[in-house]
């Protein structure tokens, strides 16, 4: 006899699809199989919103060989429940031209925040094969653990 999934089912199995991808060992260490050759920062503010699925929208400024480009971000994703603001920075590895830059990226996601008190660090990488680490100040109440599709596009 067939049964309909229930939400429940269905949200535990997403949940365990995303966790395996945080989890898999060359998301969760970075890149460490990968030469990391860092060529620039990064600075993003974004907000997030998540209830299973997530979407996040805002931009930031690229710091590249001596000048500044400003972009947008946007992504959606799977995992999570809540709301928060984010301040990162970080470090672009393996960037040798700024239209490298621009792309989809791939992003494993685990931290949490309550208030002002967050914990976590994201990873990005796109096809050009251009590395993000970002070290993010949250605000807000949510629980992060999924994976998204982020575009990045200069303005």
């Amino acid at each position: 006899m067939f049964r309909k999934p229930s939400l429940l089912r269905n949200l535990m199995v997403s949940v365990g699809l995303a966790g395996a991808l945080v989890l898999a060992p060359s998301w969760q260490t970075g890149a460490d199989s990968v030469d990391l050759k860092e060529s620039g920062t990064v600075e993003i503010s974004q907000y997030q919103v998540a209830f299973v699925f997530s979407g996040s929208l805002g931009g930031g400024t690229l710091h590249f060989k001596g000048k500044d480009y400003p972009f947008s971000v946007g992504g959606l994703g799977i995992g999570g429940f809540g709301a928060s603001s984010i301040e990162a920075t970080g470090k672009v590895y393996n960037l040798e031209n700024v239209e490298d830059f621009v792309g989809a990226y791939g992003q494993a996601r685990a931290g949490a925040v309550i208030g002002t008190d967050s914990i976590g660090t994201l990873w990005l990488e796109n096809p050009n094969g251009v590395y993000l680490e970002l070290q993010a100040d949250r605000v807000g109440a949510m629980l992060s653990l999924g994976a998204d599709a982020v575009y990045i596009g200069l303005e």
